[in-house]
Protein backbone atom coordinates (compact mmCIF):
# COMPACT_ATOMS: atom_id res chain seq x y z
CA UNK A 1 0.00 0.00 0.00
CA UNK A 2 0.97 3.63 -0.46
CA UNK A 3 0.09 6.40 1.93
CA UNK A 4 1.23 10.02 1.84
CA UNK A 5 0.85 12.50 4.71
CA UNK A 6 1.87 16.12 5.26
CA UNK A 7 2.11 18.32 8.32
CA UNK A 8 3.18 21.88 7.65
CA UNK A 9 6.08 21.79 5.24
CA UNK A 10 7.19 18.24 6.10
CA UNK A 11 5.71 15.33 4.14
CA UNK A 12 6.28 11.60 3.94
CA UNK A 13 5.15 8.85 1.60
CA UNK A 14 5.15 5.26 2.87
CA UNK A 15 5.29 2.40 0.37
CA UNK A 16 4.55 -0.83 2.21
CA UNK A 17 5.38 -4.25 0.82
CA UNK A 18 5.41 -7.42 2.92
CA UNK A 19 8.70 -7.23 4.81
CA UNK A 20 9.79 -3.74 3.72
CA UNK A 21 8.38 -0.26 4.23
CA UNK A 22 9.95 2.48 2.10
CA UNK A 23 9.72 6.02 3.47
CA UNK A 24 10.23 9.07 1.26
CA UNK A 25 10.51 12.37 3.16
CA UNK A 26 10.38 15.89 1.79
CA UNK A 27 11.02 19.42 3.01
CA UNK A 28 11.26 22.45 0.72
CA UNK A 29 14.81 23.65 0.17
CA UNK A 30 14.26 26.88 2.06
CA UNK A 31 13.34 24.91 5.19
CA UNK A 32 16.49 22.77 5.19
CA UNK A 33 19.20 25.08 6.62
CA UNK A 34 19.98 23.90 10.12
CA UNK A 35 18.46 20.45 9.51
CA UNK A 36 20.55 17.79 11.24
CA UNK A 37 18.53 14.96 9.68
CA UNK A 38 15.45 12.88 10.40
CA UNK A 39 14.63 10.66 13.36
CA UNK A 40 12.09 7.88 12.78
CA UNK A 41 10.00 6.33 15.52
CA UNK A 42 8.01 3.20 14.72
CA UNK A 43 4.77 2.34 16.51
CA UNK A 44 4.09 -1.37 16.09
CA UNK A 45 0.36 -1.62 16.80
CA UNK A 46 0.33 -5.39 16.25
CA UNK A 47 2.90 -6.24 18.91
CA UNK A 48 2.43 -3.09 21.01
CA UNK A 49 5.99 -1.77 20.70
CA UNK A 50 7.25 1.78 20.21
CA UNK A 51 10.90 2.60 19.53
CA UNK A 52 13.25 4.75 17.48
CA UNK A 53 14.74 3.07 14.42
CA UNK A 54 18.51 2.94 14.29
CA UNK A 55 21.40 3.33 11.84
CA UNK A 56 25.17 2.97 11.69
CA UNK A 57 26.36 6.52 11.09
CA UNK A 58 27.12 8.81 14.04
CA UNK A 59 28.13 12.40 14.72
CA UNK A 60 31.90 12.29 15.17
CA UNK A 61 31.83 14.92 17.89
CA UNK A 62 29.41 12.76 19.87
CA UNK A 63 30.46 9.19 19.02
CA UNK A 64 33.86 9.22 17.28
CA UNK A 65 34.45 5.46 17.57
CA UNK A 66 31.22 3.49 17.04
CA UNK A 67 31.23 0.06 18.65
CA UNK A 68 31.58 -3.00 16.45
CA UNK A 69 28.25 -4.35 15.24
CA UNK A 70 26.22 -1.69 17.10
CA UNK A 71 23.59 0.57 15.52
CA UNK A 72 22.53 3.89 17.00
CA UNK A 73 19.16 5.50 17.59
CA UNK A 74 18.12 7.96 14.92
CA UNK A 75 16.88 10.21 17.73
CA UNK A 76 20.53 10.86 18.66
CA UNK A 77 22.20 10.22 15.28
CA UNK A 78 19.60 10.99 12.61
CA UNK A 79 19.22 9.88 9.01
CA UNK A 80 20.86 12.35 6.66
CA UNK A 81 18.86 11.49 3.60
CA UNK A 82 15.35 11.90 2.27
CA UNK A 83 14.52 8.21 2.04
CA UNK A 84 14.75 5.34 4.47
CA UNK A 85 13.73 1.71 4.44
CA UNK A 86 12.47 -0.35 7.35
CA UNK A 87 13.66 -3.88 6.55
CA UNK A 88 12.37 -5.34 9.81
CA UNK A 89 8.66 -4.97 9.04
CA UNK A 90 6.43 -8.04 9.14
CA UNK A 91 3.55 -9.03 6.82
CA UNK A 92 0.03 -7.89 7.72
CA UNK A 93 1.21 -5.60 10.53
CA UNK A 94 -0.13 -2.16 11.40
CA UNK A 95 2.54 0.50 11.85
CA UNK A 96 2.71 4.22 12.46
CA UNK A 97 5.93 5.92 11.40
CA UNK A 98 6.66 9.22 13.08
CA UNK A 99 9.13 11.34 11.11
CA UNK A 100 10.83 14.02 13.19
CA UNK A 101 13.14 16.70 11.79
CA UNK A 102 16.03 17.32 14.19
CA UNK A 103 17.67 20.71 14.58
CA UNK A 104 20.08 22.36 16.98
CA UNK A 105 23.46 21.00 18.06
CA UNK A 106 24.66 17.43 17.31
CA UNK A 107 25.26 16.96 21.02
CA UNK A 108 21.65 17.87 21.85
CA UNK A 109 19.36 17.46 18.80
CA UNK A 110 16.01 19.21 19.20
CA UNK A 111 12.76 17.91 17.76
CA UNK A 112 11.27 20.26 15.18
CA UNK A 113 8.82 19.50 12.33
CA UNK A 114 6.90 16.21 12.66
CA UNK A 115 4.62 14.11 10.50
CA UNK A 116 3.04 10.68 11.01
CA UNK A 117 1.92 8.08 8.49
CA UNK A 118 -0.11 4.92 9.15
CA UNK A 119 0.40 1.80 7.03
CA UNK A 120 -0.55 -1.84 7.00
CA UNK A 121 2.00 -4.08 5.36
CA UNK A 122 0.84 -6.43 2.66
CA UNK A 123 0.28 -10.11 3.29
CA UNK A 124 2.29 -12.53 1.18
CA UNK A 125 -0.87 -14.55 0.58
CA UNK A 126 -4.15 -12.67 0.20
CA UNK A 127 -7.46 -14.46 0.73
CA UNK A 128 -9.25 -14.21 -2.59
CA UNK A 129 -6.27 -12.43 -4.18
CA UNK A 130 -4.64 -13.33 -7.48
CA UNK A 131 -0.94 -12.97 -6.66
CA UNK A 132 0.99 -14.26 -3.64
CA UNK A 133 4.63 -13.15 -3.50
CA UNK A 134 7.42 -14.54 -1.30
CA UNK A 135 11.03 -13.35 -1.31
CA UNK A 136 13.71 -15.21 0.58
CA UNK A 137 16.30 -13.28 2.60
CA UNK A 138 18.87 -13.48 -0.20
CA UNK A 139 21.56 -11.87 1.97
CA UNK A 140 23.24 -14.49 4.11
CA UNK A 141 26.42 -12.38 3.93
CA UNK A 142 24.96 -9.62 6.09
CA UNK A 143 25.43 -7.85 9.39
CA UNK A 144 22.18 -9.31 10.71
CA UNK A 145 23.16 -12.91 9.90
CA UNK A 146 26.49 -12.42 11.67
CA UNK A 147 24.81 -10.85 14.70
CA UNK A 148 22.33 -13.71 14.96
CA UNK A 149 24.45 -16.72 14.08
CA UNK A 150 28.07 -15.61 14.14
CA UNK A 151 30.70 -16.90 11.73
CA UNK A 152 28.92 -20.18 11.06
CA UNK A 153 27.51 -21.87 7.99
CA UNK A 154 23.74 -22.48 8.06
CA UNK A 155 24.14 -26.24 8.40
CA UNK A 156 26.33 -25.66 11.47
CA UNK A 157 23.68 -23.42 13.04
CA UNK A 158 20.70 -25.62 12.28
CA UNK A 159 17.01 -24.96 11.55
CA UNK A 160 17.02 -21.40 12.96
CA UNK A 161 19.42 -20.19 10.27
CA UNK A 162 17.51 -21.91 7.46
CA UNK A 163 14.20 -20.50 8.68
CA UNK A 164 15.68 -16.99 8.78
CA UNK A 165 17.18 -17.35 5.30
CA UNK A 166 13.97 -18.79 3.84
CA UNK A 167 11.77 -15.95 5.13
CA UNK A 168 8.68 -17.87 4.03
CA UNK A 169 9.83 -19.26 0.67
CA UNK A 170 10.31 -22.86 1.84
CA UNK A 171 7.01 -22.67 3.70
CA UNK A 172 5.23 -21.33 0.59
CA UNK A 173 6.45 -24.24 -1.54
CA UNK A 174 5.55 -26.79 1.12
CA UNK A 175 2.17 -25.15 1.64
CA UNK A 176 1.44 -25.26 -2.08
CA UNK A 177 2.20 -28.98 -2.20
CA UNK A 178 0.01 -29.54 0.88
CA UNK A 179 -3.00 -28.01 -0.89
CA UNK A 180 -3.28 -31.23 -2.88
CA UNK A 181 -5.08 -33.09 -0.10
CA UNK A 182 -6.01 -36.42 -1.65
CA UNK A 183 -7.42 -38.38 -4.61
CA UNK A 184 -8.75 -36.12 -7.37
CA UNK A 185 -6.02 -33.57 -6.76
CA UNK A 186 -2.91 -33.32 -8.89
CA UNK A 187 0.48 -31.61 -9.07
CA UNK A 188 2.43 -31.05 -12.27
CA UNK A 189 6.05 -30.05 -11.69
CA UNK A 190 8.74 -28.64 -14.00
CA UNK A 191 12.17 -28.51 -12.34
CA UNK A 192 15.69 -27.50 -13.24
CA UNK A 193 17.41 -28.05 -9.87
CA UNK A 194 15.43 -30.78 -8.13
CA UNK A 195 17.43 -31.63 -5.03
CA UNK A 196 15.88 -30.08 -1.90
CA UNK A 197 15.01 -32.78 0.61
CA UNK A 198 11.89 -31.03 1.90
CA UNK A 199 10.44 -30.50 -1.58
CA UNK A 200 11.09 -34.08 -2.67
CA UNK A 201 9.77 -35.48 0.62
CA UNK A 202 6.63 -33.34 0.27
CA UNK A 203 5.96 -34.60 -3.25
CA UNK A 204 6.66 -38.18 -2.19
CA UNK A 205 4.17 -37.90 0.68
CA UNK A 206 1.55 -36.34 -1.59
CA UNK A 207 1.90 -39.17 -4.09
CA UNK A 208 2.30 -42.22 -1.88
CA UNK A 209 0.29 -41.32 1.23
CA UNK A 210 -2.38 -38.87 0.03
CA UNK A 211 -2.72 -40.52 -3.40
CA UNK A 212 -2.34 -37.21 -5.23
CA UNK A 213 -1.67 -37.48 -8.97
CA UNK A 214 1.91 -36.13 -9.01
CA UNK A 215 3.94 -35.98 -12.21
CA UNK A 216 7.35 -34.36 -12.55
CA UNK A 217 9.43 -33.21 -15.54
CA UNK A 218 13.06 -32.63 -14.63
CA UNK A 219 16.14 -31.31 -16.40
CA UNK A 220 17.95 -34.34 -17.80
CA UNK A 221 20.48 -33.11 -20.31
CA UNK A 222 23.75 -34.97 -19.87
CA UNK A 223 25.38 -32.70 -17.30
CA UNK A 224 26.13 -32.42 -13.59
CA UNK A 225 22.62 -31.15 -12.78
CA UNK A 226 21.06 -34.23 -14.38
CA UNK A 227 23.22 -36.44 -12.18
CA UNK A 228 22.33 -34.48 -9.05
CA UNK A 229 18.62 -34.61 -9.89
CA UNK A 230 18.59 -38.33 -10.59
CA UNK A 231 20.54 -39.12 -7.44
CA UNK A 232 17.85 -37.40 -5.37
CA UNK A 233 14.99 -38.90 -7.38
CA UNK A 234 16.37 -42.37 -6.69
CA UNK A 235 16.98 -41.56 -3.01
CA UNK A 236 13.33 -40.56 -2.50
CA UNK A 237 11.88 -43.28 -4.70
CA UNK A 238 10.24 -40.90 -7.19
CA UNK A 239 11.31 -42.71 -10.37
CA UNK A 240 7.77 -43.75 -11.34
CA UNK A 241 6.36 -40.21 -11.31
CA UNK A 242 9.41 -38.46 -12.84
CA UNK A 243 10.08 -38.04 -16.53
CA UNK A 244 13.21 -36.75 -18.23
CA UNK A 245 13.08 -33.45 -20.08
CA UNK A 246 15.93 -33.63 -22.61
CA UNK A 247 14.49 -32.49 -25.94
CA UNK A 248 16.88 -32.20 -28.86
CA UNK A 249 18.26 -28.68 -29.27
CA UNK A 250 17.31 -27.64 -25.73
CA UNK A 251 20.05 -26.24 -23.49
CA UNK A 252 18.34 -26.11 -20.07
CA UNK A 253 14.96 -27.19 -18.75
CA UNK A 254 15.03 -24.07 -16.62
CA UNK A 255 11.41 -23.79 -15.42
CA UNK A 256 10.64 -23.84 -11.69
CA UNK A 257 6.91 -24.52 -11.81
CA UNK A 258 4.20 -26.38 -9.90
CA UNK A 259 0.61 -26.51 -11.15
CA UNK A 260 -2.16 -27.49 -8.73
CA UNK A 261 -5.09 -29.34 -10.31
CA UNK A 262 -8.42 -30.71 -9.10
CA UNK A 263 -10.42 -33.10 -11.21
CA UNK A 264 -7.93 -32.45 -14.01
CA UNK A 265 -8.59 -28.70 -14.03
CA UNK A 266 -5.89 -26.20 -13.12
CA UNK A 267 -6.45 -24.27 -9.89
CA UNK A 268 -3.24 -22.31 -9.27
CA UNK A 269 0.39 -22.13 -10.35
CA UNK A 270 3.62 -21.61 -8.41
CA UNK A 271 6.45 -20.09 -10.43
CA UNK A 272 9.30 -17.58 -10.07
CA UNK A 273 13.08 -17.79 -9.95
CA UNK A 274 13.46 -20.25 -7.06
CA UNK A 275 14.98 -23.60 -7.91
CA UNK A 276 13.80 -26.55 -5.84
CA UNK A 277 17.21 -26.83 -4.19
CA UNK A 278 18.82 -25.78 -0.93
CA UNK A 279 20.77 -23.01 -2.65
CA UNK A 280 17.68 -21.72 -4.46
CA UNK A 281 15.46 -21.62 -1.39
CA UNK A 282 17.93 -20.49 1.29
CA UNK A 283 20.92 -19.06 -0.56
CA UNK A 284 21.00 -16.40 -3.25
CA UNK A 285 18.11 -13.96 -3.73
CA UNK A 286 14.95 -15.55 -5.15
CA UNK A 287 11.20 -15.12 -5.39
CA UNK A 288 8.28 -17.56 -5.34
CA UNK A 289 5.27 -16.13 -7.16
CA UNK A 290 1.93 -17.94 -6.87
CA UNK A 291 -0.90 -17.02 -9.22
CA UNK A 292 -4.42 -18.08 -8.22
CA UNK A 293 -6.02 -17.25 -11.58
CA UNK A 294 -7.30 -20.56 -12.94
CA UNK A 295 -7.01 -19.37 -16.55
CA UNK A 296 -3.33 -18.50 -16.08
CA UNK A 297 -2.78 -21.78 -14.22
CA UNK A 298 -4.50 -23.52 -17.12
CA UNK A 299 -1.91 -22.12 -19.51
CA UNK A 300 0.84 -23.57 -17.32
CA UNK A 301 -0.94 -26.93 -17.27
CA UNK A 302 -1.00 -26.76 -21.08
CA UNK A 303 2.73 -25.95 -20.96
CA UNK A 304 3.47 -29.01 -18.82
CA UNK A 305 1.54 -31.27 -21.19
CA UNK A 306 3.35 -29.77 -24.17
CA UNK A 307 6.80 -30.15 -22.64
CA UNK A 308 6.04 -33.75 -21.65
CA UNK A 309 6.06 -34.61 -25.37
CA UNK A 310 9.81 -33.84 -25.42
CA UNK A 311 9.58 -32.47 -28.94
CA UNK A 312 12.62 -31.09 -30.78
CA UNK A 313 13.15 -27.45 -29.80
CA UNK A 314 12.70 -26.41 -33.44
CA UNK A 315 9.24 -27.98 -33.39
CA UNK A 316 8.19 -26.71 -29.97
CA UNK A 317 9.45 -23.11 -30.10
CA UNK A 318 6.83 -21.92 -32.65
CA UNK A 319 4.12 -23.75 -30.70
CA UNK A 320 5.05 -22.01 -27.43
CA UNK A 321 5.23 -18.63 -29.15
CA UNK A 322 1.87 -19.19 -30.81
CA UNK A 323 0.23 -20.13 -27.52
CA UNK A 324 1.69 -17.14 -25.64
CA UNK A 325 2.09 -14.24 -28.07
CA UNK A 326 3.55 -10.92 -26.96
CA UNK A 327 0.91 -8.59 -25.49
CA UNK A 328 -0.47 -6.20 -28.07
CA UNK A 329 -2.32 -4.14 -25.43
CA UNK A 330 0.28 -2.31 -23.36
CA UNK A 331 -2.03 -0.54 -20.90
CA UNK A 332 -4.98 -2.71 -19.84
CA UNK A 333 -4.47 -4.28 -16.38
CA UNK A 334 -4.10 -8.03 -16.27
CA UNK A 335 -1.66 -10.94 -16.23
CA UNK A 336 -0.13 -12.61 -19.26
CA UNK A 337 2.20 -15.65 -19.30
CA UNK A 338 5.07 -15.95 -21.79
CA UNK A 339 6.75 -19.30 -22.52
CA UNK A 340 10.13 -20.14 -24.03
CA UNK A 341 12.06 -21.32 -25.99
CA UNK A 342 10.91 -19.10 -28.83
CA UNK A 343 12.05 -18.91 -32.47
CA UNK A 344 13.70 -15.48 -32.10
CA UNK A 345 14.50 -12.64 -29.70
CA UNK A 346 11.10 -10.97 -30.04
CA UNK A 347 10.27 -11.40 -26.35
CA UNK A 348 13.62 -9.98 -25.25
CA UNK A 349 13.13 -7.03 -27.60
CA UNK A 350 9.65 -6.48 -26.13
CA UNK A 351 11.02 -6.34 -22.59
CA UNK A 352 13.82 -4.00 -23.62
CA UNK A 353 11.40 -1.65 -25.37
CA UNK A 354 9.23 -1.44 -22.25
CA UNK A 355 12.36 -0.67 -20.22
CA UNK A 356 13.39 2.02 -22.68
CA UNK A 357 9.92 3.60 -22.57
CA UNK A 358 9.78 3.90 -18.76
CA UNK A 359 8.93 7.51 -17.98
CA UNK A 360 9.58 7.75 -14.22
CA UNK A 361 11.79 4.89 -13.07
CA UNK A 362 13.19 1.53 -14.14
CA UNK A 363 14.34 -1.30 -11.85
CA UNK A 364 15.84 -4.54 -13.20
CA UNK A 365 17.82 -7.53 -11.92
CA UNK A 366 20.50 -9.27 -13.98
CA UNK A 367 21.91 -12.55 -12.69
CA UNK A 368 24.04 -13.31 -15.77
CA UNK A 369 25.17 -10.02 -17.26
CA UNK A 370 23.27 -7.38 -19.21
CA UNK A 371 22.30 -8.05 -22.83
CA UNK A 372 23.03 -5.33 -25.40
CA UNK A 373 19.30 -4.62 -25.77
CA UNK A 374 19.10 -3.59 -22.11
CA UNK A 375 22.38 -1.74 -22.25
CA UNK A 376 20.68 0.38 -24.90
CA UNK A 377 17.70 0.93 -22.57
CA UNK A 378 20.02 2.15 -19.81
CA UNK A 379 21.99 4.25 -22.30
CA UNK A 380 19.09 5.84 -24.16
CA UNK A 381 16.01 5.28 -21.98
CA UNK A 382 13.57 8.01 -20.98
CA UNK A 383 13.38 7.35 -17.23
CA UNK A 384 15.37 9.82 -15.10
CA UNK A 385 15.93 7.07 -12.49
CA UNK A 386 17.36 3.79 -13.82
CA UNK A 387 18.42 1.18 -11.27
CA UNK A 388 20.02 -2.21 -11.86
CA UNK A 389 21.02 -5.06 -9.55
CA UNK A 390 23.67 -7.39 -10.96
CA UNK A 391 25.35 -10.59 -9.80
CA UNK A 392 28.50 -9.41 -11.58
CA UNK A 393 29.33 -6.95 -14.35
CA UNK A 394 29.90 -9.57 -17.04
CA UNK A 395 27.93 -12.62 -17.98
CA UNK A 396 29.63 -15.92 -18.92
CA UNK A 397 32.57 -15.49 -21.32
CA UNK A 398 35.15 -17.74 -22.93
CA UNK A 399 38.15 -15.41 -22.61
CA UNK A 400 39.49 -12.80 -20.21
CA UNK A 401 39.43 -10.26 -23.05
CA UNK A 402 35.69 -10.80 -23.58
CA UNK A 403 35.04 -10.38 -19.87
CA UNK A 404 37.08 -7.18 -19.77
CA UNK A 405 35.18 -5.78 -22.78
CA UNK A 406 31.83 -6.62 -21.17
CA UNK A 407 32.86 -4.98 -17.91
CA UNK A 408 34.00 -1.85 -19.76
CA UNK A 409 30.49 -1.43 -21.19
CA UNK A 410 28.92 -1.66 -17.73
CA UNK A 411 31.47 0.73 -16.27
CA UNK A 412 30.57 3.24 -18.99
CA UNK A 413 26.86 2.86 -18.20
CA UNK A 414 27.54 3.30 -14.48
CA UNK A 415 29.13 6.67 -15.20
CA UNK A 416 25.89 7.97 -16.71
CA UNK A 417 24.07 10.20 -14.23
CA UNK A 418 20.58 8.58 -14.46
CA UNK A 419 21.98 5.07 -13.82
CA UNK A 420 22.57 3.50 -10.43
CA UNK A 421 23.94 -0.06 -10.46
CA UNK A 422 24.78 -2.29 -7.50
CA UNK A 423 26.89 -5.42 -7.94
CA UNK A 424 26.73 -8.33 -5.49
CA UNK A 425 29.42 -8.12 -2.79
CA UNK A 426 30.05 -8.70 0.91
CA UNK A 427 32.32 -7.53 3.75
CA UNK A 428 34.69 -10.44 4.40
CA UNK A 429 36.94 -8.30 6.61
CA UNK A 430 34.29 -6.05 8.14
CA UNK A 431 34.62 -2.31 7.53
CA UNK A 432 35.36 0.96 9.26
CA UNK A 433 36.33 -0.85 12.48
CA UNK A 434 32.69 -1.15 13.57
CA UNK A 435 31.12 -3.37 10.87
CA UNK A 436 31.18 -7.10 11.51
CA UNK A 437 32.93 -9.43 9.08
CA UNK A 438 30.44 -11.31 6.89
CA UNK A 439 30.55 -14.72 5.25
CA UNK A 440 28.56 -16.31 2.45
CA UNK A 441 26.18 -19.14 3.24
CA UNK A 442 28.18 -21.57 1.11
CA UNK A 443 24.92 -22.87 -0.38
CA UNK A 444 25.66 -21.55 -3.89
CA UNK A 445 28.73 -21.83 -6.10
CA UNK A 446 28.11 -20.22 -9.49
CA UNK A 447 25.54 -17.55 -8.56
CA UNK A 448 26.39 -16.33 -5.08
CA UNK A 449 24.18 -13.29 -4.54
CA UNK A 450 21.43 -12.55 -7.05
CA UNK A 451 19.26 -15.06 -8.91
CA UNK A 452 16.00 -13.16 -9.48
CA UNK A 453 14.82 -12.18 -12.95
CA UNK A 454 12.37 -9.28 -12.81
CA UNK A 455 11.73 -5.85 -14.27
CA UNK A 456 9.71 -2.99 -12.79
CA UNK A 457 8.59 -0.19 -15.10
CA UNK A 458 7.21 2.92 -13.37
CA UNK A 459 6.29 0.86 -10.28
CA UNK A 460 4.88 3.82 -8.31
CA UNK A 461 2.52 4.85 -11.10
CA UNK A 462 -1.15 3.92 -11.13
CA UNK A 463 -0.49 1.41 -13.91
CA UNK A 464 2.85 -0.27 -13.12
CA UNK A 465 4.42 -3.08 -15.12
CA UNK A 466 6.01 -6.07 -13.39
CA UNK A 467 7.72 -8.86 -15.35
CA UNK A 468 8.91 -11.81 -13.28
CA UNK A 469 9.69 -15.49 -13.73
CA UNK A 470 12.44 -17.98 -14.49
CA UNK A 471 13.94 -16.38 -17.61
CA UNK A 472 17.10 -14.33 -17.36
CA UNK A 473 16.93 -11.36 -19.69
CA UNK A 474 19.26 -13.10 -22.12
CA UNK A 475 19.46 -14.69 -25.54
CA UNK A 476 19.83 -18.19 -24.08
CA UNK A 477 16.73 -17.84 -21.89
CA UNK A 478 14.70 -16.66 -24.86
CA UNK A 479 15.81 -19.05 -27.59
CA UNK A 480 17.47 -22.07 -25.98
CA UNK A 481 15.86 -22.88 -22.60
CA UNK A 482 12.54 -23.94 -21.15
CA UNK A 483 11.42 -20.73 -19.40
CA UNK A 484 8.34 -18.83 -18.29
CA UNK A 485 7.54 -15.24 -17.35
CA UNK A 486 4.49 -13.47 -15.94
CA UNK A 487 3.70 -10.02 -17.32
CA UNK A 488 1.62 -8.21 -14.71
CA UNK A 489 0.12 -4.85 -15.60
CA UNK A 490 -1.71 -2.48 -13.24
CA UNK A 491 -1.32 -4.33 -9.92
CA UNK A 492 0.04 -1.74 -7.49
CA UNK A 493 0.19 -4.22 -4.60
CA UNK A 494 2.49 -6.55 -6.54
CA UNK A 495 4.59 -3.61 -7.71
CA UNK A 496 4.99 -2.29 -4.15
CA UNK A 497 6.17 -5.68 -2.89
CA UNK A 498 8.72 -6.10 -5.69
CA UNK A 499 9.93 -2.51 -5.35
CA UNK A 500 10.50 -2.84 -1.61
CA UNK A 501 12.50 -6.02 -2.10
CA UNK A 502 14.51 -4.48 -4.92
CA UNK A 503 15.49 -1.49 -2.78
CA UNK A 504 16.30 -3.77 0.16
CA UNK A 505 18.91 -5.60 -1.87
CA UNK A 506 20.04 -2.48 -3.73
CA UNK A 507 20.88 -0.72 -0.49
CA UNK A 508 22.45 -3.88 0.88
CA UNK A 509 24.78 -4.33 -2.08
CA UNK A 510 25.44 -0.72 -3.11
CA UNK A 511 27.60 0.05 -0.07
CA UNK A 512 29.44 -3.29 -0.27
CA UNK A 513 29.96 -2.81 -4.00
CA UNK A 514 31.39 0.68 -3.41
CA UNK A 515 33.74 -0.58 -0.72
CA UNK A 516 34.96 -3.46 -2.89
CA UNK A 517 36.02 -0.97 -5.56
CA UNK A 518 38.33 0.93 -3.22
CA UNK A 519 42.03 0.27 -3.78
CA UNK A 520 42.50 -0.53 -0.09
CA UNK A 521 39.07 -1.44 1.34
CA UNK A 522 40.45 -2.30 4.78
CA UNK A 523 41.90 1.21 5.06
CA UNK A 524 38.78 3.10 4.01
CA UNK A 525 38.06 5.91 6.45
CA UNK A 526 34.97 5.85 8.63
CA UNK A 527 32.18 8.04 7.37
CA UNK A 528 30.42 10.15 10.00
CA UNK A 529 27.30 12.29 9.81
CA UNK A 530 27.76 15.80 8.45
CA UNK A 531 27.99 18.51 11.11
CA UNK A 532 28.47 21.44 8.72
CA UNK A 533 24.90 21.83 7.44
CA UNK A 534 25.76 20.73 3.90
CA UNK A 535 24.39 17.17 3.58
CA UNK A 536 20.96 18.19 2.30
CA UNK A 537 22.19 20.45 -0.51
CA UNK A 538 22.84 17.58 -2.91
CA UNK A 539 19.16 16.60 -2.70
CA UNK A 540 18.02 19.65 -4.64
CA UNK A 541 18.53 20.92 -8.17
CA UNK A 542 18.82 18.50 -11.09
CA UNK A 543 20.84 15.76 -9.39
CA UNK A 544 19.94 12.08 -9.24
CA UNK A 545 19.47 12.48 -5.47
CA UNK A 546 16.99 15.29 -6.05
CA UNK A 547 14.96 13.23 -8.50
CA UNK A 548 15.11 10.27 -6.14
CA UNK A 549 13.79 12.47 -3.30
CA UNK A 550 10.88 13.65 -5.44
CA UNK A 551 10.07 10.15 -6.69
CA UNK A 552 9.90 8.35 -3.36
CA UNK A 553 8.29 11.30 -1.55
CA UNK A 554 5.48 11.28 -4.06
Amino acid sequence: MRQREQSGQLSVQAIAGTHVVLLGMNLPKQACPGLLGFAIRRHDHTEGEVYWLSGYKTFESVEPHPAEGVSYSTRRHPIQGFSWSDFSAKPAYDYTYEIVALRGAPSHPDEAEKVEVNVRTETESVQGGVHHVYFNRGAAASQEYTRRFGDKRPEDVGPAAFEWLSRGVAEAIQGFIARATGPGWGLRVCAYEFTDDHVLAGLKEASSKRKVDVRILYHARNDAQKKANEKKIKEFGLDEICKKRNAKGLSLSHNKVMVLTKGGAAQAVLTGSTNFSEGGIYGHSNVVHICENSDIAGEYLWLWNELEKNEDKKVDAPVLEGRTPLPADLKTPGTTPLFSPRPDLGALEWYAQRAKEATDALFMTFAFGMHDLFQDAYRNGKAPLRYALMEQMSGPTKTAAQRKANEAKIIALRKMEPNKFAIGAMLPQGAFDHWLAERLSGLNVHVRYLHTKYMLVDPLSKNPLVVSGSANFSKASTEDNDENMLIIRGDTRVADIYLGEFMRLYRHFAFRDWLSQQSHPAEAEVSHLDEKDTWWKGYFGTSFASRQREYFAG
